[in-house]
This record gives C-alpha cells, structure tokens and sequence, in this order.
C-alpha cells in the first residue's frame, strides 16, 4: 500500500515520535512505500522514507496546523494514498494514533467560557471532532483504556472505531545481564558516590511532566540528604523557567539540565529513581522503560500507566487529588528505603513476564487489516 503519515512535528526524543517511527518502520519492512507530511523533521530520515516538509505559514499555531492541513489535502487529491495515518488530530485521516487527551473534555472543564468563543478552541475542537464524531470514518488507535469513556461521552464515538493497543516499551529499555557493570561504569562518569543519589526527570513538555513539583520535592529533603542527591532532566523544552525556581530553592548544585539524548538505557540503569509528578499523562511509557530497567518509579495516578508501578510492586504512586506534602514524604523514603532492591528485582522480573512491547505491530496489524478492507 501506500501510506501516508502526518504528524506536525518530529524530533528524535519525544514519544509520540518515537511511536511514528517504530510503526512506520514496521509498515515499510512489510513492503509498504511511506510517505511522511510533517512541518519539521530534525534527525535522520530512514532509508525508504519519503520526508515532505510543509512550509509553516501562519503567525499562530491553529492557523499553521490549518495551513498543513490545506497543503496535505491537495497533495492527496494529485496522488491519493491508499490510506492516511495521522499522529495529530486533523480532518481526512483513515487512522488516527491517540496520544492526546480530549481536548474538548479539558476545555470544558478548565476553561474559560471567554475561551470557548475564541479561535484557538474553535479550531483545536472541529479538528477533534472531525476525528471522533459518529460520523466520522476515522479508525482510532487507542493506547490509553481511561480515555475511552471520555471521548464517547464527548462524541458518542462507536466502540468498534476505538482499537486498544498493548504498551510499545522498546526492549532495549530492559536490564541486560551486564547491567552492573553499565552502572558502575555510568556513576564514575558522573562523579557519584555509593552513597550519592540521583533522581531523574525525563520527557519533554517540562511543565506537564511536573518538574515544578519534582523541583520541590528536591528542596523539602534534609539538608544531609540534599547535599547528596542530584537530578537529571532530560527531554526537549525550554527550562528558563524552571532555572529560575532553582535558584530560588537554592538547587543550582543539585540539578543539571541534559536535553534529548539516544542514550537514555544508561541513565535508567545508573540512576537511583524516576521521579514523574505529572499533571496529566495519557500513558507514561518512560514509566515503564524505567520498571523494566530496574529503576524505581514515584509517579501520579494521573498517568494512564502508573497502574503498572503499583502492578509491578516496582516503586509508589501518588494518588489525588495531588499533594506536595505527599510526594515529598515519598521521594524522602524512595531514597533510603529498604525496598530499593526488592524494587528493582520486582520490575526487571515484570519485564519477563508482561506485554508491553507489541504496540508497533498490533497498530501495523490494523493498518494491514484496514487497508485490506479499504481495498
């Protein structure tokens, strides 16, 4: 077949990318040609990929996502694909990957009514529509269960539209048999002590995945255990913000700013915790790369996977409504607690035993299967 794939944007670090690549990867191996419509592609493009780079016009983000949307329709119209996979929300897809949360539910619930009569939700709300709505022939490739009540009473979505796939953790994510040694290796690299902790924080959109919080958490620990606790943050966003919080705690020390990196299997297996208070999260798949690395996880019941923490018996979760106080008690027990070890032999055994790396080829098997019965 030839397929079609469109997703605003692609960069090497962020989940949602990583989920476009491994699935059209999986479509090209199978003999598919891929073409990719996007507004910005930095890295490599694979070999067999066929990249179209949208020009951006239009001074806001809603009136640029419309521009792409004009541009990908009339390129589809000289040479129509035999199906449209779409990684962000947007009209005329066949398929559509639901990494996002339900816009319209958040609008309505956190928002202004003034918000609702502006562009931005105008847009953001068809476009969603466009995907969701009954009348709608969009397949939806869902990877969150706790979003599904939301969009059908949002849009009354049909059941057999919504297609659950299992979690997609690359499996180079789980400890190998030298994991020791990485570790040792890692932690002299890093300057850190046996008796030294680090925390890290990793995936971009740093305001969503609660750095604010982790920040916090950092600061209320005993002067003893501050001094020896350090943590990384690593994914693609602006941190001017959040320097500013720092020096106002007083962490300049403590936390180091590292940025999208390929090499994330080496921080999960040197580190000591992953800490994730986020906001919202529909998923959290760093969540479990760290379970299956051996790294315990503190996280919020927010995120669509911190059920597999508690599954695992791989680290706590902090429950809502959110509570500061909360997640400063847990991350000071996580840090010397005599579960450490049960933690990481917990999880490294849950790596063995759970599905959670076949969602690249169940999404592949539906676009087989649509396209299939498209043709």
């Amino acid at each position: 077949m030839k397929l079609a794939f469109c997703l605003y944007k692609y960069f090497p670090f962020g989940g949602l990318q990583r989920d476009f690549l491994r699935i059209a990867s999986i479509c090209k191996d199978r003999g598919h040609s891929i073409t990719v419509y996007t507004m910005e592609w930095r890295g490599d493009v694979p070999d067999g990929f066929d990249v179209h780079c949208v020009p951006k016009r239009g001074m806001t983000n809603h009136r640029r996502y419309q521009n792409f949307d004009l541009y990908v329709q009339e390129r589809f119209r000289e040479r129509r694909p035999d199906l449209v996979i779409g990684f962000n929300k947007m009209p005329g897809l066949d398929v559509y990957y639901a990494a996002d949360p339900c816009f319209e539910a958040r609008a309505r619930e956190e928002k202004s009514s003034l918000y609702l009569r502006s562009p931005r939700y105008k847009h953001f709300s068809a476009y969603e529509k466009a995907v969701f709505s009954p009348d709608s022939h969009t397949e939806i490739l869902m990877i969150s269960e706790r979003l599904k009540p939301v969009f059908k009473r949002y849009y009354g979505t049909p059941e057999q539209r919504l297609h659950m796939l299992p979690p997609g953790v690359s499996r180079d994510r789980i400890a190998p048999a030298n994991a020791g040694e990485i570790r040792q290796a890692f932690r002299a690299e890093y300057q850190l002590g046996d008796d030294d902790r680090l925390i890290l924080l990793v995936g971009s959109g740093f305001r969503t995945k609660g750095l604010d919080r982790a920040l916090a958490a950092v600061a209320a620990l005993s002067p003893a255990m501050r001094d020896r606790t350090r943590l990384f943050v690593i994914g693609q966003d602006n941190p001017r913000g959040f320097q500013r919080q720092i020096r106002r705690l007083g962490l300049a020390e403590q936390v180091e700013f590292l940025f999208g990196r390929s090499d994330i299997p080496r921080f999960l297996l040197g580190a000591d915790l992953l800490i994730h208070p986020a906001y919202s999260e529909n998923t959290g798949t760093v969540l479990l790369e760290a379970i299956v690395a051996g790294l315990p996880v503190l996280t919020t019941d927010v995120c669509g996977y911190a059920h597999y923490v508690e599954d695992a018996n791989a680290g706590m979760v902090v429950g809502s409504p959110f509570s500061q106080a909360e997640l400063d008690r847990k991350l000071a027990y996580m840090l010397e607690a005599p579960e450490v070890e049960s933690w990481r032999k917990n999880g490294i055994d849950f790596a063995h035993q759970a599905d959670i790396y076949s969602m690249p080829e169940h999404a592949a098997n539906l676009i087989d299967s649509l396209g299939a019965r498209r043709s």
